[in-house]
């Protein structure tokens, strides 16, 4: 399928940023629009830049993931990596272990059984503002790859966390839109409730815990 010349366009112009991209903030349409699915409207070359892009945006701003809508573009990719050192205790509780790098196209994901987790949830669409945000603990991750080879699996714990963010982005969704909102942090409060758990903020804050 070929793009779109306003989107070739829109692609070229991000490809010419020195350094990382502009990432979006809420309030702005393109992220509360559902992207378009990936079809391969862009040829190899922009498809490797674009993503090389938004990896080095990602990891500069820093973050964990990063959809095309975040930096103004309605395609539905997403790059993930969380490599990012976290002390044990906090790796413990939030099943974090670390995330290669990898890319998800037109991603999709459905609950893997019952449980729910809730933590302090962030987004750099959302700059520095975090809250609490109850996700499923396990999911079934379905689409592909940059090379178009099909994901079908599992994913557990802080991955799964990730996944559902960026795949949710994708969707035209935010997490504020089901997160706690009582327990909303500003950022001058963020370390405030850097706890491994939310339970002390909960309790202190007046919300409850998934």
């Amino acid at each position: 399928m070929s793009a779109p010349r306003a989107v070739l366009d829109q692609v070229d112009a991000l490809l010419e940023v020195d350094g990382p991209l502009p990432i979006v903030q809420a309030g702005d349409p393109v992220l509360r629009r559902p992207a378009v699915p990936y079809d391969g409207q862009l040829d190899d070359a922009r498809l490797t830049s674009l993503l090389a892009a938004m990896r080095r945006t990602m990891r500069e701003a820093p973050g964990v993931g990063l959809a095309a809508p975040q930096v103004g573009l309605s395609l539905a990719l997403a790059v993930l990596e969380d490599s990012w050192p976290v002390d044990d205790e906090h790796a413990r509780a939030r099943e974090r272990e670390p995330l290669p790098f990898r890319v998800l196209v037109n991603p999709a994901y459905a609950p893997h059984g019952a449980d729910r987790v809730s933590f302090y949830e962030g987004c750099l669409s959302v700059h520095g503002w975090q809250a609490v945000t109850s996700r499923w603990r396990t999911v079934h991750l379905t689409g592909s790859d940059e090379q178009g080879c099909p994901l079908d699996e599992l994913v557990h714990g802080w991955p799964a966390r990730i996944v559902q963010h960026e795949t949710d982005h994708l969707g035209g969704r935010l997490y504020v839109d089901q997160a706690e909102m009582r327990s909303l942090t500003s950022p001058d409060h963020a370390l405030r409730w850097a706890d491994p758990t939310p339970e002390r903020a909960a309790q202190e804050l007046g919300f409850p815990l998934a």
